[in-house]
């Protein structure tokens, strides 16, 4: 070993020393805090300030996803010794839905897979869980429309969201194509994978299966050697299936939105959205009266997506997302207008923009 190399070495050790010291005092510090807080473990407004200030310090070499990630980790360790928080999931595992939570709570938490979102929704609701996360929105694919459903009818709210690049891959037993008859997947990865799978296992060669989830076709995968199931990565470890193919979506820059569901209201980060349901009467130019407000007062609109109400034919109700907190006082004011117009308003919650 040179005397250069060992100096760098030394180097190193020293600094770990310095951050293991650092690391604990973090940790004592934050369990004090918990003493002083009201029963709420996780703060999300608080970590997103905690995250973005880091990031506006980093100098690199560290990209600002590496910052954000050796943090989250560093506070989800921090927050399971006070009190390990459950986040329910749609699973099982394997989906994206977990890779979602674990990007957002980090890896210290007891994670509970879901048979479905509507589940997920019901963990929460009955105390099982402490958050819940479910897939909101797809850039290519549009809303969920279950999740968005079952926000119109909980008292649960939005405590945050997660952006997630969705990377879809072909795994199966083996890695011969030609022996693939059966290509199973969630709805939505079928339609994110359209083009790749129609040029290079088109019908006539393969049969596509709708599962309930990603993690479900992967399990039906490691079942059978002719089925191959369009998944993640981590489907592919969990389920000792080999990557036949990576990165068969057709946008590159395929992204799912998910949304952290609790029953807490979040305070303002600073860089905050707030998300509403609304309807109206149904006679022209009501979309446009209902939705005034927000130019008058300056209020970005970055969301508006229609769903049928169920309570009648034609009628819709309006999910639409601004940016702002709902105790910003031009947000306030923007939302006393439109609930002036709306037969119906909801807020389904304020929380850290991603």
């Amino acid at each position: 070993m040179t005397d250069h190399l060992k100096q760098r070495r030394d180097q190193i050790d020293l600094i770990d020393e310095e951050l293991l010291k650092l690391i604990n005092t973090r940790a004592s510090i934050a369990l004090q805090i918990g003493e002083l807080k009201n029963n709420t473990t996780y703060r999300p407004e608080r970590e997103a300030q905690i995250l973005t200030r880091l990031n506006e310090l980093n100098l690199g070499p560290l990209s600002h996803e590496h910052i954000t990630h050796l943090f989250t980790e560093i506070m989800s360790l921090c927050r399971a010794m006070e009190e390990p928080l459950t986040v329910a999931y749609l699973g099982p595992r394997g989906t994206f839905s977990e890779e979602a939570a674990l990007k957002r709570f980090g890896s210290m938490i007891t994670t509970l897979p879901c048979e479905s979102i509507e589940e997920v929704f019901h963990k929460v609701e009955s105390s099982i869980a402490s958050y819940g996360v479910v897939p909101a929105e797809n850039s290519n694919e549009g809303g969920v429309g279950k999740t968005l459903d079952l926000l119109l009818q909980t008292s649960l709210k939005i405590n945050g969201e997660i952006q997630l690049s969705i990377h879809q891959c072909l795994l199966s037993i083996n890695k011969d194509l030609g022996k693939i008859k059966k290509i199973c997947s969630h709805p939505q990865s079928l339609a994110q994978c359209h083009e790749w799978l129609n040029h290079n296992l088109p019908i006539s060669q393969t049969v596509r299966v709708v599962a309930a989830s990603n993690a479900h076709a992967a399990l039906m995968a490691s079942q059978d050697e002719s089925i191959a199931a369009i998944a993640s990565k981590k489907a592919a470890e969990v389920y000792g299936l080999n990557i036949c193919v990576e990165n068969i979506e057709d946008d590159p820059k395929n992204t799912t939105r998910f949304l952290v569901i609790g029953t807490q209201e979040v305070a303002a980060s600073g860089k905050d959205k707030t998300s509403l349901v609304i309807s109206v009467k149904n006679h022209p130019g009501a979309i446009h009266e209902l939705l005034s407000p927000l130019a008058q007062n300056d209020v970005s609109m970055s969301r508006l997506e229609s769903r049928p109400s169920r309570s009648g034919p034609w009628e819709y109700v309006f999910f639409v997302d601004i940016e702002g907190h709902q105790q910003d006082p031009k947000i306030h004011k923007t939302l006393k207008e439109v609930r002036e117009k709306a037969t119906f308003l909801k807020i389904l919650g304020s929380y850290p923009a991603a």
